[in-house]
């Protein structure tokens, strides 16, 4: 993440937080105060956002990632015993690798 971006991101979060109206110049206001050089874009695109999108929203749904990728396995095209096939397929378990000790190695966190 670009440093101007965090910057207008942490601003619009302070304004949000104190009910101040965000706007692109008390964005800039905020990130001149910290000390901290932006491009001359980024305040109004982060204002440009605010206006289109519920803040409050994006604050609460950082954290929910995307849909999960969905994985479609086709059926074969065989005779009569495409399910039979199947099925053993489908129970088949995979073995989890065994995780290795500390006592492999000689050494353990708590001696």
């Amino acid at each position: 993440m670009a440093t101007g971006e965090l910057a207008c991101t942490y601003a619009s979060i302070i304004l949000f937080d104190d009910g101040i109206a965000i706007t692109a110049e008390k964005i800039l206001a905020l990130v001149k105060a910290a000390n901290v050089k932006i491009d001359s874009y980024w305040p109004s695109l982060f204002s440009k956002l605010v206006e289109k999108r519920n803040i409050e929203d994006l604050i609460m749904n950082v954290g929910s990632g995307g849909g999960g990728a969905t994985v479609t396995v086709a059926a074969p095209s065989g005779g009569g015993n495409a399910g039979a096939a199947a099925a053993p397929a489908a129970e088949e378990k995979k073995e989890e690798p065994k995780e290795e000790s500390d006592d492999d190695m000689g050494f353990s966190l708590f001696d």
